[in-house]
């Protein structure tokens, strides 16, 4: 019985349609032998073909894209605090060394001796009033550790420390540490870089993102600059500085440009405020400056661009593997195969951040079903309409994301397999 390609038939029947891409069973650069061929991606970053288009994209986009973006973070850097005296709250935390029931009964609540580990007056027991077993979801036992806040013009000391909520600080330090022992024990040391990306995102968002736009300047902007900062760091530094990570942080640049114009469009257009999202109230009530319209879509660009770079890296990956396994492919061979691929891979990570966004709305959906009220007057509240907005923005921006950066991709390693016999034949008379 002869054999015959799987995936074939359709091609052989109608031969007019568009070559599908083949991945040869020979030699691949070098690398392996027969049936034992063994595809390596570094060789198309070394092609001298590859690393040319690449330059030329470097040269003329992404270098000019991320010096405007580190020049413009410096401009905006802000300089000084960003704190509101009269919103300041003083805490300190402390074990839980004792319980016994309020001396007035009417208080309904439990006299807790707490041994401060910080604060003004720490190594101190000082007394607290905390809610009794059944007024709180969690009951506080001897042995816990709690936080305060501290009223510091109190004179009296039973009157200085309030009950603030349960100390959750040591075990969400063991699941950081379970978490990047999990990272690293996987990936090694490009787990390791990756960490390290991971604080840099968030000193970039507490030390740049969130006191810039306090200080005034537009949070679109902000997020822009702040996000291609984000993006520069974590890819090259997760990925290293090479062809295949310039072409996706390229692709994640365009597609986040994109999510912006998306997001402030839409935002427009469905009318929204900013105002039903947690704390805009408050911000705007000691920073009237602040357009919160802007923070909404600035949030938008934010939680988009984890997505984004995974869906970048991913189309990359795929095409700098699909060019190694077959050095001839065209380019329309190499767009096709890769948007074969990125296609599956959107349909999973776009239902993931639709039911992200969901799923932060979940309470105000619990309310409104107790309500009984109509699907379209939900839908149409603007607590509802923002994380609709935001969903699907961030899923177009992840749709672009995907035939910009596998276009890109293709661009820059198709066809290679000329330049490739020019430096075999180099090599050959040396």
């Amino acid at each position: 019985m002869s054999s015959r390609p799987v995936g074939r038939r359709r091609a052989d029947r109608r031969g007019t349609r568009r070559r599908t891409l083949d991945t040869p069973a020979g030699h691949g650069h070098g690398h392996g032998h027969g049936g034992d061929h063994v595809v390596d991606t570094s060789v198309v970053d070394n092609d001298a073909i590859v690393a040319r288009r690449v330059r030329i994209v470097v040269a003329a986009v992404l270098a000019p894209l991320i010096t405007a973006a580190v020049i413009a973070m410096i401009v905006m850097w802000p300089g000084g605090g960003v704190q509101v005296a009269t919103y300041q709250t003083n805490t300190a935390r402390g074990e839980v060394t004792k319980l016994a029931p309020c001396p007035d009964k009417r208080d309904q609540c439990d006299l807790a001796s707490v041994k401060l580990s910080t604060g003004p007056d720490k190594g101190q027991i000082v007394p607290v009033q905390v809610p009794q077993a059944g007024k709180v979801p969690i009951s506080i036992e001897v042995g816990q550790s709690i936080m305060l806040g501290v009223q510091t013009d109190a004179k009296d000391i039973a009157d200085r420390y309030q009950y603030v909520d349960h100390d959750r600080s040591k075990p969400l330090l063991i699941l950081a540490a379970v978490f990047a022992l999990a990272v690293v024990a996987l990936s090694r040391w490009r787990g390791f870089a990756a960490l390290i990306a991971l604080a840099m995102t968030a000193v970039m968002l507490t030390q740049f993102i969130l006191p810039a736009i306090l200080k005034g300047s537009n949070p679109l902007l902000v997020a822009v600059v702040g996000g291609t900062v984000i993006m520069a760091v974590a890819l090259f530094l997760t990925h290293g500085i090479n062809a295949q990570s310039s072409i996706a942080l390229s692709g994640t640049i365009a597609a986040l440009g994109m999510t912006v114009v998306l997001g402030w469009f839409f935002t427009k257009f469905c009318q929204l405020t900013g105002l039903a999202s947690d704390g805009a109230s408050a911000a705007k009530q000691f920073f009237p400056s602040l357009s919160l319209t802007g923070l909404l879509v600035a949030g938008m660009v934010i939680g988009a661009l984890g997505v984004l770079d995974d869906v970048t890296v991913t189309q990359a990956a795929a095409v700098w593997e699909l060019s190694a396994a077959n050095p001839s492919a065209s380019r329309a061979e190499l767009i096709g195969a890769g948007l074969r691929i990125g296609r599956t891979h959107v349909a999973s990570v776009v239902n993931t951040l639709v039911l992200a966004y969901a799923g932060a709305a979940m309470p105000v959906l619990i309310t409104f079903a107790i309500q009984g009220l109509p699907g379209q007057y939900v839908i149409s509240t603007e607590m509802v309409a923002m994380e609709i907005v935001r969903g699907l923005v961030g899923s177009l921006g992840i749709i672009a994301a995907v035939p910009l950066t596998t276009t890109l991709a293709a661009l820059a390693v198709a066809d290679r397999s000329r330049d490739l016999i020019t430096h075999s034949d180099h090599i050959d008379t040396n």
